[in-house]
């Protein structure tokens, strides 16, 4: 049975250091996986997805729409942007962060209200948690990204060293520690 994350964010948030954990992770529990990264306009503040697919054998890195076990977003709008990917009981893991995309910032559009009660009525099962906060209360608010991290495996029966033990492997070193406690205030809260 194939499972499948998306990893969605705007460009420069870490969503690509999220999904290469992820990759690393599953691939030490055994599993083929799959990582496939959709660059938006990542320089410029633009939509990111990288696509995460694990199982006994996976042949495409793609998502198709309602296909996605789990939407994991550094963002709102970017989380309800790809809601229509997410299958019937799947689960949404939400940084309640409101990053205005370009249009919301130069007045053509205006951020849209109550995205979370919007993502639940279609259905979907949603975490949503303030990982800003806890980022820097781990040292920066560069480590949302682990904080997610850190939310999501709590939905896996993976044990939290082997977590830990990925986020040694493939942060740099001097990040390491920061990045272990980004991980656990994501878990914990």
């Amino acid at each position: 049975m194939t499972k499948n994350i998306m990893i969605v964010g705007v460009g420069g948030q870490g969503s690509l250091l999220a999904s290469k954990l992820l990759g690393h992770l599953l691939l030490t529990e055994g599993y083929d996986v799959k990582v496939s990264e959709v660059h938006g306009m990542s320089q410029r503040g633009g939509s990111v997805v990288t696509y995460v697919r694990f199982g006994e054998k996976v042949y495409s890195p793609v998502i198709d729409k309602g296909q996605a076990d789990f939407i994991v977003s550094f963002e709102k709008l970017e989380a309800a942007r790809y809601i229509e990917y997410l299958k019937v009981g799947g689960r949404v893991v939400v940084n309640t962060q409101q990053i205005d995309p370009m249009p919301v910032i130069t007045g053509a559009a205006v951020y849209p209200e109550n995205l979370i009660e919007k993502m639940e009525a279609a259905g979907a099962l949603v975490d949503a948690m303030d990982c800003l906060t806890l980022a820097e209360q781990a040292g920066s608010a560069k480590a949302v990204n682990i904080v997610l991290m850190g939310r999501l495996s709590r939905y896996f029966d993976i044990p939290v060293e082997k977590w830990q033990q990925a986020i040694r492997e493939c942060v740099p070193l001097k990040f390491v520690e920061l990045n272990l406690k980004a991980f656990e205030l994501g878990r914990a809260s």
